[in-house]
């Protein structure tokens, strides 16, 4: 059967990209935000999944605000890097694994989440950014991807408890796939970070921290932060922060934390990072 081996939760900062982009990761900004990713970089060559599940959201790129599905998920053969208003990222394209996203869609569907399903979309910073962070600059994506996107820009979002309960649906879709796959979860965005209004630039590091701190062996605390409570503490955006809780319901109650990373600034947003390794 397929199986969850292993969660990886980033920032998905535009910036971030810009950087690769423009050959500046040796910046002296810049540099300490990527070498937080070596671990990450090398560690994925020995461990590289035949299907990365992303949860990440749209930046209005591909669902604008006339749609906003509470969760959606990428249905087509693939998916090009979305024009957010400066031209395509120069990244491959990305392409997606329909047998096993159609396993979990029904599967989700009966375990009650009413997934918006996407058959023509392109993908923005949000999910291109993680996967340049790991796998660095390449002429083809060396896995497939799965796009599940979460809706954190129009009220009403969800809660982290129900994203929770999402990561839940999904080891249990995957776990059922009869398929003998290596899948990988992701969730990105965050952490901290406000980008509008009296507050932009809002960075809390205390609470980014104990968020770490906990997201690996106690990340029951964490589900019943409410979405008040984001926006008080970590900002607006600040909220990405549920599809990191995605991510860690996905993969059990047992991990293996291989590597922490968190950094700031990197343009106006405190930047995480975790690698786990899920345990049997």
């Amino acid at each position: 059967m397929a199986r969850i081996t292993a969660g990886i939760a980033t920032s998905h900062v535009p910036a971030i990209g810009a950087a690769i982009d423009n050959g500046r990761t040796l910046d002296d900004y810049w540099k300490p935000v990527f070498e937080g990713y070596e671990f990450v970089k090398e560690w994925i060559k020995d461990n590289t999944p035949d299907v990365v599940i992303l949860i990440y959201n749209d930046h209005a790129s591909a669902l604008m605000l006339d749609i906003v599905p509470t969760f959606a998920m990428g249905f087509a053969e693939e998916f090009l890097p979305a024009d957010e208003g400066w031209g395509r990222r120069p990244v491959p394209t990305v392409y997606n694994d329909t047998d096993l996203a159609a396993h979990i869609a029904e599967q989700l569907v009966i375990d009650e989440f009413d997934l918006t399903i996407i058959n023509d979309m392109d993908v923005d910073h949000g999910l291109t950014v993680p996967l340049s962070l790991v796998f660095g600059e390449v002429e083809q994506w060396p896995c497939k991807v799965i796009p599940i996107a979460v809706n954190v820009t129009q009220f009403p979002t969800p809660s982290g408890e129900r994203c929770w309960k999402l990561g839940e649906a999904i080891r249990n879709a995957v776990k059922t796939y009869p398929e003998d796959l290596d899948v990988q979860i992701w969730g990105t965005g965050g952490m901290s970070h406000q980008l509008q209004g009296t507050r932009a630039g809002l960075i809390n590091a205390e609470f980014d921290n104990r968020f770490l701190d906990l997201l690996a062996h106690e990340p029951e605390e964490l589900v019943p932060i409410t979405r008040l409570e984001y926006l008080r503490e970590v900002g607006t955006e600040g909220i990405e922060l549920i599809m990191w809780l995605t991510m860690r319901a996905a993969l059990g109650y047992g991990v293996e934390e291989l590597h922490r990373f968190y950094r700031v600034p990197a343009s106006n947003t405190a930047v995480g990072h975790v690698v786990y390794k899920a345990r049997s």
